[in-house]
């Protein structure tokens, strides 16, 4: 089904409307970082990971869903092409959703493409300026291109959302490399 849905994006994007607003999650967000904050460890912390990420990945409507689908799913089988295509499609459709820039600044990610990747990762935190793992995806980003102190900064960023990020062990050397400057 998924691949008939992607088929259809493809041959005939005309046929999707406007994207509707993007869901406000302001208020589930802000309690799912009062909740990482107040985590007594790391493994408390990890178990709001899915609400995170059932928050972020909420797409406007059916069709935004299916392609933001389609683009992870691809995504997670190291069809970057296709994956790249889908969320591309998404971003098209609805330029205001967040995780439409975040998935396919992933992808890039993954590429090693990190020039390609920041300016996606730039626009998620402008729509969603509390999205953690864009933050923490900027930072390793960043740190791919050699701009640490950059890096630092949007690493301190997370982190000030949620203290328990895995990335945090990266910290202390990005700092070191800030002080060089």
């Amino acid at each position: 089904m998924k691949h008939a849905i992607f088929a259809l994006f493809m041959a005939a994007p005309a046929l999707a409307q406007e994207c509707p607003i993007v869901p406000d999650h302001t208020e589930d967000i802000a309690a799912l970082i009062a909740a990482a904050q107040a985590a007594p460890d790391e493994g408390a912390a990890r178990q709001l990971a899915p609400e995170f990420w059932a928050i972020w990945t909420d797409a406007p409507d059916d069709y935004a869903q299916e392609l933001l689908d389609e683009g992870m799913e691809r995504r997670r089988v190291y069809d970057f092409a296709g994956a790249q295509k889908a969320l591309d499609a998404l971003v098209a459709y609805c330029p205001d959703y967040a995780e439409g820039y975040n998935q396919r600044a992933f992808v890039n990610f993954l590429r090693q493409d990190f020039s390609a990747a920041l300016p996606d990762l730039d626009r998620a935190i402008a729509l969603s300026p509390r999205h953690i793992a864009a933050l923490s995806g900027r930072a390793l980003t960043l740190t791919g291109l050699g701009r640490k102190a950059e890096a630092a900064l949007s690493l301190r960023a997370a982190l000030a959302l949620n203290p328990w990020l895995t990335e945090r062990s990266l910290l202390p050397a990005l700092e070191a490399d800030e002080e060089e400057l």
